[in-house]
């Protein structure tokens, strides 16, 4: 690349930002700049260990947080927005620093892949705070759990790991879990909400499908078995449980197997 400033430099900024929209405009504008070739392919600068908060929402542990409910009440509507906002934001800082860690050895796809994976987060999390302003909050107004980034911290050391947590079974998730949220949005008459869903949803399958695909070259590489060694990570890093129902078109189409997630899975009657 021909640019001056450097991608990890670019990266790492947009880590470090603390103000949502901020963080957001860094995000997209790194990504932007990286396309049109202002970045140098140049990793000069570490990651920080821990990205840029807000001052709120106020971080619990996933135990604390309280019960969202299932009711079509306002605080219901709202507390539902603000968990996918909160997902989106911790999930534009787990593209950045995907790209910004492992891309001086994974290449220049990789890094495009995962920029966009972060413009892409950055603009779902810009659609989600509009929704939660239209019902009268704001991303910040209601707790959030500090899981997410966890995922981030264990598997700093291990880009095949790193893939095998985050794309291909954090996003997997949400591929499984986003059309009953999208079906429950629908029936409420929310179709601008819908919409929303409908967009991350269609995005998340080409996420995860990043991740796969990159995990398998890697496979390649080190003369590993995808499944192997995906079981294996997942069994290592991961601390949660993979469970049923799984949506199997969307995880096909991202190129997760039956045969992969199957076999690390719950089985329904414990789920």
């Amino acid at each position: 690349m021909t640019g001056t400033v450097s991608l990890a430099a670019a990266i790492r900024a947009a880590l470090l930002e603390c103000d949502p929209q901020a963080k957001v405009m860094a995000a997209r504008a790194a990504a932007r700049d990286w396309r049109a070739r202002r970045l140098a392919f140049a990793f000069d600068v570490a990651m920080p260990d821990r990205p840029g908060r807000p001052e709120t929402p106020e971080l619990l542990h996933p135990a604390r947080m309280p019960k969202r409910g299932r009711g079509n009440s306002e605080r219901g509507r709202i507390a539902l927005w603000h968990a996918l906002a909160h997902i989106e934001f911790v999930a534009i800082d787990l593209a950045l620093d995907m790209a910004g860690r492992f891309g001086a050895e994974m290449g220049d796809e990789f890094v495009s892949d995962f920029l966009a994976v972060a413009a892409d987060e950055a603009m779902h999390f810009a659609l989600i705070e509009r929704k939660l302003r239209s019902l009268g909050s704001h991303y910040g107004a209601l707790p959030a759990h500090d899981g997410l980034w966890e995922a981030a911290e264990v598997t700093k050391g291990d880009v095949a790991a790193r893939l095998a947590v985050v794309p291909m079974v954090l996003e997997a998730r949400g591929l499984d879990v986003t059309p009953a949220t999208l079906a429950r949005v629908r029936e409420s008459g929310d179709e601008g909400g819908a919409k929303i869903l409908t967009r991350i949803l269609d995005d998340e399958i080409r996420h995860v499908r990043f991740g796969s695909t990159h995990f398998a070259a890697i496979c390649v590489q080190r003369s590993e078995s995808p499944e192997i060694l995906w079981k294996s990570l997942v069994r290592r890093y991961f601390r949660g449980a993979i469970k049923p129902p799984f949506n199997d078109s969307a995880r096909q189409a991202a190129g997760l197997s039956l045969a992969m997630y199957g076999a690390v899975a719950m089985p329904a009657e414990a789920s």
